[in-house]
C-alpha cells in the first residue's frame, strides 16, 4: 500500500521571474525529485520581461504535471508566492525559489515530515556560499533583530520562503487579509504543528538575484513592521527621554548660572540642540509614518495580485 504521502497531492509551487537561463533545469531537477509522489509543478510567470513566459508554455506542453500561471505585472515575490498558495491544489504545498539555490532534492524530506505529522515544515540553511560576507551579515543582523522584537518566537531564524505547508495551514495563511504579506513570518504567525529540515544552500544556477540591497531592506522593514510595535515604543521612549532630560536640564542650567558656573556662550550649542532634536522629531515621524502607510494600503483593499491567464 502507497504510504499517505505518495498517494496525495503535493504543489510545488515557484514564483517565476526573469529566468529563462535555468528554468529548464529546475524543471527537470523537481520533476526528478517529486518522479514518486503524485504532483503538480505550479509555476508562476511574475510579469517576466525575457523568455521565459516562451519557456514556460513549452514546459507546460511538454508536462501535464505542470501548471503555469501568468500575473498581469510584477506584483513582486511575495504576491507571486501568495498566488501560488491560493491556486494551488496539493494536499501539501512545498514552496521553492526557482534560481535553484535551494536544492529541489530536499523537497522528499520536507515531505517526509509532513508524512510523521508536521503542518508546517521550515527548510533551513546551514550553509549559504557564494553570498557576499555583507549580505550574509546583514542578513544575520535581521533574523536576530526579528526574533527578539517581532511576535515570532517560533521563527526558526535563515529560514527563506522553502518550506512545505499542509493544507490546513495552507488554508489558514490563506484566510489572512493583509497585503503587505511577509509570509515568512505569517507562516509562523498561523501556528500548528512546525518542524525544520536542515539543508545546505547552493549557488545560482543562472542568471542574476533578484533580491538586491534594496529589495532585502524593504522586505526587512515589511517583516518588522508587520509583526512588531517596537519601533513605536522606541520614538515614545525617546520623547520621554528627552523631555524628562528637559525638564532636569532647566534648573541644572539656572542653578550653575546663579553659581557663576555656567559660561557657555554663543548660539553653537543651540544649533545643536535644535538639530539633534529635530533629526529625531523627523525620525520618529517617519517611523509612524511607516505604519500609517500600511493603513492606507490596506484600506484601499487592492488585490495583491491579478492573473492574466491560468
Amino acid at each position: 500500500m502507497p504510504s499517505p504521502s505518495r498517494s496525495k497531492l503535493v504543489s510545488v509551487v515557484a514564483p517565476v521571474f526573469n529566468e529563462e537561463e535555468g528554468i529548464g533545469e529546475f524543471h527537470r531537477r523537481v520533476s526528478h525529485a517529486m518522479g514518486a509522489f503524485e504532483h503538480e509543478i505550479l509555476l508562476v510567470n511574475d510579469g517576466s520581461s525575457d523568455q521565459t513566459a516562451a519557456r514556460l508554455a513549452e514546459l507546460a506542453q511538454a508536462d501535464s504535471n505542470v501548471r503555469v500561471v501568468t500575473l498581469s505585472r510584477n506584483f513582486g515575490h511575495q504576491a507571486a508566492l501568495t498566488a501560488g498558495l491560493e491556486l494551488a491544489r496539493g494536499d501539501a504545498i512545498v514552496t521553492i525559489d526557482a534560481d535553484l539555490q535551494d536544492p529541489p532534492e530536499v523537497i522528499p524530506e520536507l515531505i517526509q515530515s509532513w508524512t510523521d505529522g508536521a503542518d508546517v515544515v521550515h527548510a533551513v540553511r546551514r550553509a549559504r556560499p557564494g553570498e557576499p560576507p555583507v549580505r550574509l551579515a546583514l542578513i544575520k543582523v535581521f533574523y536576530w533583530l526579528l526574533g527578539k522584537i517581532g511576535d515570532l518566537r517560533a521563527y526558526p531564524g535563515n529560514s527563506g520562503d522553502f518550506r512545505l505547508l499542509s493544507r490546513r495551514a495552507a488554508d489558514a495563511l490563506n484566510a489572512l487579509p493583509e497585503r503587505s504579506r511577509f509570509l515568512r513570518g505569517l507562516v509562523t504567525w498561523v501556528g500548528f504543528n512546525q518542524e525544520v529540515v536542515y539543508y545546505d544552500r547552493e549557488e545560482r544556477f543562472a542568471g542574476k538575484s533578484k533580491y538586491p540591497y534594496r529589495k532585502l531592506a524593504q522586505l526587512a522593514i515589511d517583516g518588522v513592521l508587520s509583526f512588531s510595535v517596537v519601533p513605536l515604543r522606541i520614538a515614545s521612549l525617546l520623547g520621554l527621554l528627552v523631555s524628562a532630560t528637559a525638564a532636569l536640564a532647566v534648573p541644572l542650567v539656572v542653578l550653575l548660572r546663579m553659581a557663576g558656573l555656567y559660561h557657555l556662550t554663543g548660539i553653537a550649542s543651540i544649533h545643536i540642540l535644535i538639530l539633534t532634536l529635530g533629526g529625531m522629531q523627523l525620525v520618529c515621524l517617519g517611523v509612524i509614518g511607516e505604519y500609517i502607510g500600511r493603513l492606507y494600503d490596506e484600506a484601499k483593499q487592492r488585490p495583491v495580485y491579478i492573473l492574466m491567464d491560468e
